[in-house]
């Protein structure tokens, strides 16, 4: 066995990429700040009862579990930040108001996923609490969009739908939560005939309205469409005017827009409007997002919110690959003015190496491409010849 090897799909991240990774996180927290997203840093370990409550099974599943040594309580490392940044707006800010807030730091799932593949992604996001209205989605929305763009990526493309839509029609049919699970799963997989199947027993105004979900995906006249198919109960037409607001303010935003009423993604968890961000030449969804306003009542302070998150080394691990920043190599010296020369060039953001005695060092592994030279009473920084 060999000591050194790591865990499947747990991987180093060398230096090229490193550095990458994090200018890329400096630039998306830069930009959430200056729209009001204060930083939090979440614990990566808390007791399982904070880290699930209120978002499902599936998230428990992805937990990695571990008895607190202290008191003999199961905790849990963190497989999403997103309780966390509810948990800390509802118990420790405990503000009245709106609160924006955003977050940047490693989670541990106990199965790949995301762009990557990885079990431990590094997930970013912003989350907006205290605004029921659909204008704070379109807020999450507009950031994201603007998250993407700053990071280069470019024709961004955001698929929505709304978890509610489904979710009246099956209150309104009083199932059992075994029938509401299959439905769930056909719709999910766009299968019709298991839907009519599972809908057999079902009203006719619901089972053709489940039918119709199946179907109703495509370009903002999908919309008009379900307005036409869909019951017009207040539920389902509140649903739908959200759907053509949002659609209506990112028009000017340089991105496509298309809905799929059968995507249901974390239903058990959202309460409203879930989008997804793709891109061209990327696999999969760059981000995901949505309303969760029943989160902060599971604890104890119910607070409207929305958001997204990403996985910024999945982002970083699909764009083209990076190219390490070049240096500049400095001599061993004692001369005082190459001292302040090298203090100068890294004050302005350049790369410095200063070779250390006794130690000859090769430039290209140390990955410079230029050197300090002294002529002309100074010392001037010269590319370096290529052999």
């Amino acid at each position: 066995m060999r000591n050194w090897l790591l865990p499947e799909y747990i991987e180093d991240v060398l230096p090229a990429e490193a550095a990458r990774i994090e200018a890329l996180r400096r630039t998306l927290l830069d930009l959430f700040r200056v729209h009001g997203y204060q930083y939090v840093i979440p614990p990566m370990l808390e007791y399982m009862e904070s880290l699930i409550t209120g978002v499902g099974h599936d998230l428990d599943l992805a937990t990695f579990k571990v008895v607190d040594q202290l008191t003999g309580r199961l905790m849990g490392v963190r497989a999403d930040m997103t309780p966390q940044a509810a948990r800390i707006d509802a118990h420790l800010l405990n503000h009245q108001g709106i609160t924006r807030l955003c977050y940047a730091g490693s989670v541990l799932r106990t199965k790949p996923d995301g762009l990557a593949q990885t079990r431990e992604p590094l997930q970013l996001g912003a989350e907006l609490y205290g605004h029921a209205g659909v204008a704070s989605d379109i807020e999450i929305q507009c950031l994201l969009i603007k998250a993407l763009q700053a990071i280069g990526i470019g024709q961004v493309h955001i698929d929505f739908s709304h978890v509610n839509i489904f979710g009246s029609l099956i209150e309104s049919c009083q199932i059992n939560p075994q029938l509401e699970q299959a439905l769930y799963a056909a719709l999910q997989s766009k299968d019709q005939s298991a839907v009519a199947s599972l809908a057999t027993g079902l009203d006719k105004s619901t089972r053709e309205a489940l039918l119709h979900l199946t179907e109703l995906n495509g370009d903002k006249s999908i919309l008009a469409k379900a307005v036409k198919l869909l019951p017009a109960t207040p539920a389902v037409q509140h649903a739908l005017d959200d759907l053509l607001n949002v659609s209506a303010a990112l028009d000017d935003l340089g991105v496509t827009v298309s809905f799929d009423l059968s995507e249901l993604r974390g239903y058990h968890y959202h309460s409203g409007i879930v989008f997804a961000a793709y891109a061209q030449g990327y696999k999969g969804p760059l981000a995901l997002g949505g309303r969760y306003d029943e989160v902060g009542q599971s604890f104890g302070r119910a607070r409207p919110a929305t958001g997204f998150s990403l996985d910024l080394r999945g982002i970083a691990t699909a764009l083209p690959p990076a190219k390490s920043a070049m240096a500049i190599f400095a001599p061993v010296s004692d001369d005082k003015t190459l001292a302040s020369k090298i203090d100068v060039l890294r004050a302005d953001g350049y790369i410095v190496v200063q070779e250390l005695v006794g130690v000859e060092s090769s430039m290209t592994e140390l990955n410079c491409n230029k050197k300090l030279e002294h002529y002309k009473s100074g010392w001037h920084v010269v590319e370096i010849e290529k052999h």
